[in-house]
């Protein structure tokens, strides 16, 4: 498996909840899966943004197809006027 972590800092809430419902459907359409999303609830040390997202992914070539698909791309635009947000991605580790 593959997770993809997305740290967010919402600048337009209206714009965030439509980009949202738009990219749902496209993690979905990779076989990706929402673990965890939502506010971050403490940061011990450092400074975070306000929000978090895990999605796991059959693998790193699901993750990379789902980002690179044309139907995510599109909604790019939007993401980027409704949040401030960056990416990563992990191999799961092994047992």
């Amino acid at each position: 498996s593959a997770f993809v972590v997305v740290h967010v800092d919402v600048k337009d809430p209206e714009k965030f909840k439509a980009y949202g419902g738009g990219a749902q459907p496209t993690v979905a359409a990779h076989g990706g899966e929402f673990i965890l999303r939502g506010k971050v609830a403490d940061v011990f040390h450092g400074v975070h943004p306000t929000q978090a997202v895990v999605i796991k992914f059959p693998d790193q070539v699901a993750a990379k197809a789902w980002y690179d698909s044309p139907e995510y791309q599109a909604l790019i635009p939007n993401r980027d006027e409704a949040a401030d947000m960056v990416f990563i991605s992990f191999n799961e580790p092994p047992a």
